[in-house]
């Protein structure tokens, strides 16, 4: 097990390390100095020497005279970078003691949360919550009854990773009652598109001071809403405490205890920081921000994006064309959000440029693989039929040209997107028409 400041990540490693810490360890000097010696007999081969015995000794001299200078240099640079090194640590020891100490961390508090849904990443949340206080309940809403049995009686989610063992602080029920009864936060993993309807069925039973904590990215297509907006409207309390989490981050790996960074983002920094501090932990760092709207549009436009990264590379367009079109669609995204609000150092963050590469380049990602289908021939209908997870980028394109419309932005990637989706557009016939687009300065 990994101490507080070696996180168990690295255990694995350090097993496959052990030849490299040899070879380290047979010198106490951190640099390799190089006998100056030795360097003046490979000069001689690599640069025979001249025929005048006076120009032999001056070569020497000089190579002799250019090593001593260059090792001189690197001890100094790497002085350099081990100071700055060790200060970023004591900086972080000092930093994690302080905060240690303070009896307003959330995680010490808080005796119950509830998780909304019990998807993969509704599930990995719970996870982690349980993990990091294992004596706190972590109660999962579910409507799968065949799912709920398995966790409370196998502790596994047979549907979504049935091979990992959940803690054995995470139970599951069907009653949103017993669900929320006593909860100090809730957690919010209901697909966007369903989550008017479902918030609206338990609001009976959510009080009005519940922090409710959303990982659900998108928007709501029928009112053009983002999860700040939706979640208190739907429960019918526009004083409702609400913050969002995103960035790049797959279920899977989370459960794997692989190094994460998330955003918890909230306009009430207080309830920003009670987020970061329960989920917080040696392999997931937790940024805190104010800028609901950056954090959410990027998590939302960038499923659209990555659905036309899949229909580029199912085209086999090459890289030169995937990176083009990532880098405009990424303008795209960053032109509507600064017209609603958002920041641009958000949108250059990991919840912005962090959640579009993950989304756009890697195969787990669930919006880029429609897109991959798409481009490669297949029917949105059929793709959308063999998939057992929402891909939450197909119904927010249809938003997208609502709010390009609204805020007077052009979007040409992404509205491409959407009109590929409605089945208006061939991909092959959208590539050609944004290739054909007039040639502008950059913006």
């Amino acid at each position: 097990m990994g101490s507080i400041f070696e996180p168990e990540f690295l255990d694995r490693l350090h097993s496959g390390n052990h030849a490299l810490e040899r070879s380290e360890n047979q010198s106490s000097n951190p640099v390799q100095r190089e006998d100056p010696q030795t360097v003046l007999q490979s000069s001689r081969v690599l640069n025979p020497p001249e025929h005048s015995e006076n120009n032999i000794g001056k070569n020497e001299k000089l190579v002799i005279s250019g090593v001593a200078e260059n090792l001189d240099c690197t001890e100094e640079q790497s002085k350099i970078v081990r100071t700055a090194w060790e200060k970023l640590v004591r900086w972080s020891r000092s930093w994690q003691l302080l905060n240690a100490r303070k009896n307003s961390h959330a995680l010490l508090s808080t005796r119950k949360v509830v998780v909304l849904g019990g998807g993969s990443f509704g599930t990995a949340m719970a996870v982690i919550l349980a993990r990091n206080k294992p004596e706190m309940e972590v109660m999962l809403l579910i409507r799968d009854t065949f799912v709920c049995k398995s966790i409370n009686e196998q502790h596994m989610n047979v549907k979504y990773f049935p091979q990992h063992q959940l803690p054995c602080n995470v139970a599951a029920t069907t009653d949103a009652k017993e669900a929320i009864w006593n909860a100090q936060f809730c957690i919010h993993a209901i697909p966007v598109q369903a989550s008017s309807v479902f918030l609206r069925s338990i609001a009976e039973y959510v009080p009005a001071q519940l922090p409710i904590l959303s990982v659900s990215k998108g928007l709501e297509i029928s009112t053009l809403e983002m999860m700040s907006q939706l979640i208190p409207r739907a429960l019918g309390n526009p004083r409702q405490p609400v913050a969002v989490i995103s960035g790049p981050s797959f279920a899977i790996e989370l459960m794997d205890k692989l190094p994460t960074a998330l955003v918890a983002a909230s306009r009430d920094k207080e309830l920003a920081r009670a987020t970061q501090q329960l989920l917080a932990s040696q392999y997931l760092r937790v940024n805190m921000s104010t800028d609901v709207v950056g954090v959410e549009m990027a998590g939302a436009l960038k499923n659209v994006l990555a659905i036309a990264a899949g229909i580029v590379e199912g085209m086999k367009l090459g890289n030169n064309c995937m990176a083009a079109l990532v880098a405009q669609g990424c303008s795209e995204i960053r032109w509507l959000a600064e017209k609603m609000g958002g920041k641009s150092t958000t949108l250059t963050g990991v919840s912005g440029s962090g959640d579009i590469m993950l989304t756009c380049f890697v195969t787990l990602s669930r919006n880029r693989s429609v897109g991959v289908r798409l481009g490669s021939g297949e029917k949105l209908e059929d793709i959308l039929s063999s998939m057992s997870q929402v891909a939450e980028g197909v119904a927010t394109a249809g938003a997208v040209i609502s709010l390009a419309k609204k805020y007077r932005v052009k979007m040409p990637v992404l509205t491409a997107v959407a009109k590929i989706l409605a089945n208006q557009l061939t991909p092959k016939t959208a590539v050609l028409a944004l290739m054909s687009l007039p040639q502008v300065e950059e913006v």
